[in-house]
């Protein structure tokens, strides 16, 4: 067996949800791949990552993508791996220097969707599909509702309107200034004017995608069209050079982006299952409600982590405090409730953003019921139901109810389960919708506390006990011991480490400031709020003036308050960087101490707790990074750091801290995977119990963070605090050393949480 690659089911009984035991990652580490950063480039770090103690690389989309990508997603040809990173040569070659070093390679691939590149010939089957029209045996690729063109496809393509290019005809080709389509047979001679109206597409100003576009597209993004899976030949096709790769062991996992936007999640994913085998590991890139559960019918590993994130983030996470910063920043921004914000930015994203895919809805559903479609939409609190699974909730049903008619609403609902592809699309327009309501508008208009915004999470009720975490862990290692675990990601608005300072924050609510945004409400309250807090999050990390001018950009046109990507307001854009601050801003040393805490405990959470941990590049060692682009920045791997703690440096740093702690666990994981089965909380007893979380990996794993460090502090700390340790004798876990080594006299039954951590605010102990 590879190094490192446990099969769950020889570590676990067969998982709850009944999925395939698949082969397991000990733990992933992500790679961004782009031109700058290539597969040779790659195949340099994995010595050093392989030193890490990773079993797993996971890389970005590596198949054909538009020239220049910096992510991949956006890709044009299924059957090539992309040249600017090295073609398949240099892929394969980073695959034989990873098994030489006992690592193996996860890929992220994209089912849903292709780009609608330029030049658009690069996208053979969409080219072939704009010259043949629905007649193109390409033509069954893409959601394209002929009908609702009038026989066209629109291609939003234009910077203007149609008279602001100049178009000609020649060479089999239709040109609108640089930008080419391909000519319908027989319109060559045709009067320009009737030549135009002859072709299968009509290109249109960019603008009218909003409300003409008669394409499924990924999110409100128009040169992304999906791409339908759920046809067996499109599958085979868009599959073929991914599933190669799989069964020549080139690739040992997949990650499957955006399953939300497939018509049919769980079928695809079963022949997804069937094509690879039960050896693959798969992960699908889900985010789930609070209280939504993955299908158990799903035959995969999990989810990609970010429900593992929520839960990390949320038990350093103070609800008193939260609670706090909203009150003062709805009185100082005049701004509603996150309730509020969230059913706002869905009506404003539905109606406007979507607009075409809502107009598609209500045109299949009928006049009558169109409002109900609308309600129902806007309603529906997780990011869309599945066919054959449960329809909408009840107290979803009630408050669609109450705009639309109870009537219009059943109406709805019997469509839903009578029409499969109406119930498909209306699934897919959901998560759309709840992708781009809260994740791209409501999370940026929110910004009482910035750590709680993140992919997945609840900011109207951030924090999470540890009783929470607790039946979290206990569930997850119980029905999906081999889900992906997250903290930092290519798509996290902000790096785990600055959620960390942030989410101080939380715990001591009076250290908030806000420039600008006094009694008066200043002349953005609102990105004041979003300013000050990224500064603390960056701290004085280089470059810290243009990156954090950049990520208020950003967030002010997420927002759409005062400004938008499509309507942009230059004037008030220009003054966005006045309120970045001349001076990076620190946390006083009380609760610089308490970000400590913060950072080396989550990290310790999510390294021991149940599930497949991934570090995202550069993140072993301290990162603080904002939104994209900023967060895909090129990474500078700690290679002597690592080196330096191997030959016994004591980290003299936090950023060597967590290097350290980092290393130890992975490799641990590594070694000794039989360490990291079963799930027990341990509590503690005393005074200040509540701030210990603790569990047990019945294995030999023992983990120990503190929470709410500065709350603790200020009421005395741990005092008589004790943690009363499983049978047998403990040591702590070595810095850096040997996977599994233990340090000092060792630890048994009852301990003073006051001496345990002594030395720092986490303890990692292994048995005997």
């Amino acid at each position: 067996m590879t190094q490192g690659y446990a099969s769950s089911q020889s570590e676990h009984e067969a998982p709850a949800n009944g999925a395939p035991a698949a082969l397991a990652p000990a733990s992933t580490y992500r790679l961004q791949m782009c031109p700058e950063f290539p597969f040779a480039a790659a195949e340099a770090a994995v010595p050093y990552l392989a030193s890490l103690g990773v079993s797993h690389l996971h890389l970005s989309p590596v198949l054909e993508a538009v020239p220049g990508s910096a992510h991949g997603y956006d890709v044009t040809d299924h059957a090539r791996v992309r040249t600017e990173l090295g073609g398949e040569p240099g892929l394969r070659a980073l695959a034989a220097a990873a098994h030489e070093h006992g690592l193996r390679l996860v890929l992220d691939i994209v089912p849903n969707h292709m780009a609608v590149p330029v030049p658009v010939r690069l996208n053979r089957p969409l080219w072939e599909v704009l010259r043949e029209g629905p007649h193109s045996p390409y033509a069954r690729w893409f959601d394209i509702d002929w009908e609702g063109g009038a026989g066209q496809v629109l291609l939003p393509v234009l910077p203007g309107g149609d008279e602001a290019c100049e178009v000609e005809a020649r060479a089999g080709v239709l040109r609108y200034g640089e930008l080419e389509l391909p000519l319908r047979a027989g319109t060559a001679a045709l009067p320009l004017p009737e030549l135009l109206a002859a072709q299968w597409y009509r290109a249109a100003w960019w603008r009218e995608a909003r409300t003409s576009l008669n394409y499924r597209r990924f999110f409100t993004i128009s040169d992304l069209i999906g791409v339908r899976v759920e046809d067996p030949s499109v599958f085979a096709a868009s599959h073929a050079k991914v599933l190669e790769l799989v069964r020549e062991g080139v690739v040992g996992g997949l990650r499957t982006d955006h399953v939300d936007g497939l018509a049919d999640p769980e079928e695809y994913l079963r022949r997804l299952r069937a094509a690879v085998g039960n050896d693959c590991w798969v992960v699908v890139e889900k985010i789930l409600g609070e209280r939504e559960r993955l299908p158990a019918s799903w035959p995969v590993a999990g989810t990609t982590g970010y429900d593992a994130l929520r839960r990390v983030d949320g038990v350093f996470t103070d609800p008193a405090g939260a609670r706090q910063l909203a009150l003062a920043y709805q009185e100082s921004t005049g701004l509603p409730s996150w309730e509020e914000t969230a059913s706002t930015a869905a009506r404003e994203v539905l109606t406007v953003d979507l607009a075409a895919e809502l107009a598609t809805l209500e045109r299949w559903a009928g006049k009558e019921l169109s409002g109900a479609v609308r309600e129902l939409l806007i309603a529906t609190p997780v990011y869309r139901t599945y066919p054959g699974g449960p329809g909408p909730a009840a107290s979803t049903l009630r408050r669609a109810a109450a705009r639309a008619g109870a009537d219009a609403v059943e109406g709805v609902r019997e469509l839903l389960l009578r029409e499969p592809a109406f119930a498909a699309r209306f699934a897919q327009t959901s998560a759309a919708l709840r992708a781009k309501s809260l994740e791209d508008r409501a999370f940026y208009r929110w910004a009482p506390l910035l750590s709680a915004t993140e992919v997945g999470g609840e900011p109207g009720a951030p924090a999470v006990s540890a009783a929470e975490f607790h039946a979290y862990c206990a569930e997850r290692e119980r029905d999906w011991p081999a889900s992906g675990t997250v903290l930092s990601t290519h798509d996290t608005k902000r790096s785990a480490d600055v959620r960390a300072r942030i989410a101080v924050l939380s715990q001591a609510p009076e250290a908030m400031e806000v420039p600008g945004a006094g009694a008066a409400g200043g002349d953005d309250p609102q990105l004041a709020w979003v300013a000050w807090q990224s500064a603390l999050g960056l701290g004085d990390a280089p470059e810290r003036g243009p990156r954090l001018a950049a990520a208020l950009l950003k967030a002010a046109r997420e927002a759409a308050l005062r400004t938008s990507w499509t309507d942009p307001d230059e004037e008030y854009e220009a003054g966005i960087t006045d309120l970045v601050p001349r001076e990076a801003v620190e946390l006083p040393p009380q609760l610089a101490e308490a970000a400590r805490a913060n950072v080396l405990g989550m990290t310790l959470l999510h390294l021991a707790m149940p599930g497949v941990p991934e570090v995202y590049q550069g993140t072993e060692s301290e990162c603080r990074a904002l939104v994209d682009p900023d967060n895909r920045r090129p990474v500078e791997f700690p290679r002597e750091a690592l080196a330096a703690l191997d030959a016994g440096t004591v980290p003299p740093d936090l950023a060597r801290e967590k290097l350290a702690l980092t290393a130890a666990l992975l490799r641990l994981r590594r070694d000794r995977p039989g360490l990291f089965t079963g799930y027990a909380p341990l509590p503690a007893s005393g005074p200040a119990a509540d701030h210990c979380l603790a569990f047990t990996r019945p294995g030999g794993l023992v983990a120990v963070a503190t929470r709410l460090s500065h709350r603790l502090a200020a009421a005395g700390g741990w005092r008589d605090t004790t943690l009363t340790l499983p049978e047998g004798r403990w040591h702590r876990l070595g810095a850096c050393g040997p996977a599994g080594a233990g340090t000092g006299s060792g630890y048994e039954g009852r301990v003073a949480l006051a001496e345990l951590l002594e030395e720092g605010p986490v303890a990692a102990l292994v048995r005997g």
